[in-house]
């Protein structure tokens, strides 16, 4: 017979925690409540893929918090994490029997919406889902601030830095084809070439000249050239670096890259959007806010009750602190039985005194 498997209250509160975080950074910066349609193609959002609506050998959508909550509850959904500039789907032709619960008026399609095989749950160039029952190797998942698949460490052609987290990396041409809703399919593959015209390091303006020059142009004078297999990783604010002159910007736009330019783009800064609406709801105490609707008695004995389970909560899972013991399902069960158990005696009590 084996033992029951416990784990300490520490790894538990640590595990929920860094959960948490990690879902606010993400979710936090959508609305869980309305469709993003009305905001068009939203800088960046969470979205979803449902397969239960459009399956694989369908057209690939893309549908919004929101949307993933009201209108697709118990679908299978393939989490997305974030994209940029995307409309939401839902409801429009791509979906032959669902109608939008939460904006129906939607258009056709999104013409300018962009879509890989991250929507129909496979990632990398393995073109493997995530997670994959039949991969055993313990390996992180990347992604490509340019085409925006997510990519195994090791199938990147390089050695993954540390603090990842805090870099952006750019995969070369043998990242995955960006299909275009108007165009069919076309090759938007970023390249190593198509980043170094526009990146390292800031050029000296000579007195002479009355506009900044040209970063690129002046590298090439320079006659610098890196050369470099596989993914690249850029440091943090490397963005604020690349050559904004207006030939390079008119260079970036013909290869779909402005956003390059646009630090607030960053999957980090949206992260760091999210935390702050979560800080921010987190100041609107759901007690407090139940509390404006009662009078003062009620309030009064909603407060007290509230600071003695708290108090006792705490005395409670001291005592397993102290002696080094684990804390139980069955443990807690005995707790709030106990709890139930002295609000009764507390009202047979008020009862027998007010008659």
């Amino acid at each position: 017979m084996c033992e029951e498997q416990t784990i300490s209250l520490v790894d538990v509160l640590e595990e929920d925690e860094e959960l948490e975080e990690e879902a606010s950074a993400v979710l936090a910066g959508s609305d869980s409540d309305h469709c993003s349609y009305p905001q068009g193609y939203v800088k960046r959002q969470a979205l979803y893929a449902c397969s239960t609506c459009t399956p694989k050998d369908g057209e690939a959508a893309g549908v919004c918090l929101a949307c993933s909550y009201k209108c697709h509850e118990g679908h299978d959904l393939f989490e997305l994490y974030t994209k940029r500039n995307f409309r939401c789907d839902c409801g429009n032709t791509k979906f032959a029997e669902l109608q939008c619960k939460l904006y129906p008026d939607k258009d056709e399609v999104n013409s300018l919406n962009k879509y890989s095989h991250n929507f129909f749950g496979v990632y990398c160039t393995c073109g493997r889902p995530y997670p994959d029952p039949d991969d055993q190797v313990e390996d992180q998942m990347i992604q490509c601030v340019v085409c925006e698949d997510w990519l195994h460490g090791r199938h990147l052609g390089c050695v993954v830095p540390d603090s990842v987290e805090l870099q952006e990396m750019i995969f070369p041409d043998e990242a995955v084809q960006v299909k275009e809703e108007t165009g069919g399919e076309s090759n938007t593959n970023i390249s190593n070439k198509q980043v170094d015209d526009v990146t390292e390091p800031i050029c000296k303006r000579s007195r002479e000249e009355a506009e900044p020059c040209c970063r690129l142009k002046a590298l090439e004078m320079l006659g610098q050239k890196r050369t470099q297999s596989g993914a690249v990783f850029w440091p943090s604010a490397w963005r604020s670096k690349l050559c904004s002159c207006n030939t390079c910007q008119e260079h970036l736009s013909a290869a779909g890259l402005s956003f390059l330019l646009d630090e607030s783009d960053t999957v980090l800064a949206y992260e760091k959007k999210g935390k702050s609406n979560e800080h921010e709801q987190q100041g609107q105490d759901p007690l407090m806010l139940a509390l404006d609707n009662l009078n003062r008695v009620q309030q009064l004995e909603i407060i007290h009750g509230y600071n003695d389970m708290k108090t006792e909560l705490k005395d409670f899972l001291q005592r397993f602190a102290a002696e080094g013991k684990v804390v139980t399902p069955e443990d807690i069960r005995q707790f709030f039985e106990q709890q139930q158990s002295r609000k009764r005696r507390r009202v047979d009590a008020g009862h027998f005194y007010c008659t």
